[in-house]
């Protein structure tokens, strides 16, 4: 998977590196404390696929509007106007905008969540303790609206604002969710576009206002970041139900929090074949936090049994083919096309 993602990087190399230095000024600061627990988020890092989808999207738009300028890909090492560097730093600073935001959201999750792990390692609450990831974490997002307001671009400034208040928005539906009776397949739709469909579809849209798109465009490229980030939480949920151990969190993990997720409230519904009362009650144990290992073992094991999995994958596979119809329909650039694809291909096929 790192030489895919390797591959999908290429068209926008040079303006990743200038993202990753980026992103680092603005992790860093003078005061040790502060300093020490930016470092230490930083260095948790990640694939930084939202960044990416941000300066992919901003290129294969900029391009297309520009065309006749980039006809020979051989000569075009990045995307800024022969006349306008603005749209590359605007480009840039959106992404950035966009990560820290993801970032801060992470770091409050896991004290919500009371998380102690995070991509494999030690959350930052773990680590230091509550307190001090809820101001870190504060940090990070005040950070955030400064870089996207280096853009001067209202329309970029509330799309970043009103994406965080939607990411709040979703964990504040997440805590609904597990305090409820219900095992609702349209509310965990609406968890999971407000918490993780909506940042892979701001990344679009930012991506879009930065090169100042069409507005045609922007709401088919904003169609599209929310079919990727509906696929993206649905194999990360299909993850729980794995024996892997590399994917940085146990198996049942989600359930340990409360959490189910497509593959199980799709047992739990299921009119063909009739969940026993037992598992029917352990599914309420698992939203009352008072499922035993064994319970969430058994819970597991049915869902894998009745088909869970493979309704999540034909669902996966749905949003897929909507998100495919977009690269397909929409973009014909020769560098930026088969880059998306294979950005699509990564996200319904990645394991860890």
């Amino acid at each position: 998977m790192d030489n895919t993602l390797s591959h999908i990087t290429q068209p926008v190399k040079k303006e990743m590196e200038q993202f990753s230095s980026m992103f680092a000024d603005a992790l860093s600061h003078t005061d040790g404390l502060l300093n020490e627990v930016l470092q230490y988020v930083m260095r948790r890092g990640g694939k930084r696929m939202r960044p990416l989808l941000t300066l992919l999207i901003a290129k294969t738009l900029y391009r297309k509007m520009h065309g006749a300028l980039y006809r020979d890909v051989a000569k075009v090492s990045h995307f800024i106007g022969l006349k306008d560097n603005a749209v590359y730093y605007k480009s840039l600073r959106a992404a950035c905008s966009l990560e820290l935001l993801h970032t801060a959201s992470l770091v409050h999750d896991d004290v919500v969540d009371e998380a102690d792990r995070r991509r494999g390692q030690a959350s930052v609450n773990a680590s230091y303790n509550n307190r001090l990831a809820i101001l870190v974490g504060d940090y990070i997002l005040s950070t955030s609206l400064l870089q996207i307001a280096e853009c001067a671009e209202p329309r970029m400034t509330r799309a970043v604002a009103h994406l965080g208040q939607t990411l709040s928005g979703g964990e504040v539906a997440q805590q609904q969710n597990i305090s409820s009776e219900g095992f609702s397949i349209d509310d965990y739709y609406t968890v999971i576009e407000k918490k993780t469909a909506a940042l892979f579809e701001a990344c679009c849209h930012l991506g879009a206002l930065s090169v100042d798109a069409p507005d045609e465009d922007i709401v088919k490229v904003r169609n599209f970041g929310r079919d990727l980030g509906i696929i993206f939480q649905i194999r990360d949920d299909i993850f729980d139900y794995s024996d892997s151990a590399e994917i940085g969190k146990p198996t049942g993990n989600d359930m340990r929090e409360g959490k189910l997720t497509l593959p199980v409230l799709f047992v739990l519904n299921d009119k063909e074949t009739e969940c026993p009362a037992s598992i029917v009650e352990t599914a309420r144990k698992v939203k009352r936090l008072e499922a035993t290992e064994e319970e969430i073992s058994e819970l597991i094991a049915y869902t894998k049994d009745h088909g869970g999995i493979n309704y999540a994958r034909h669902a996966m596979d749905t949003y897929y083919a909507k998100a495919k119809s977009y690269i397909d329909n929409e973009v014909d650039d020769k560098l930026l096309k088969p880059a998306l694809q294979a950005f699509l291909d990564y996200v319904i096929g990645r394991t860890v």
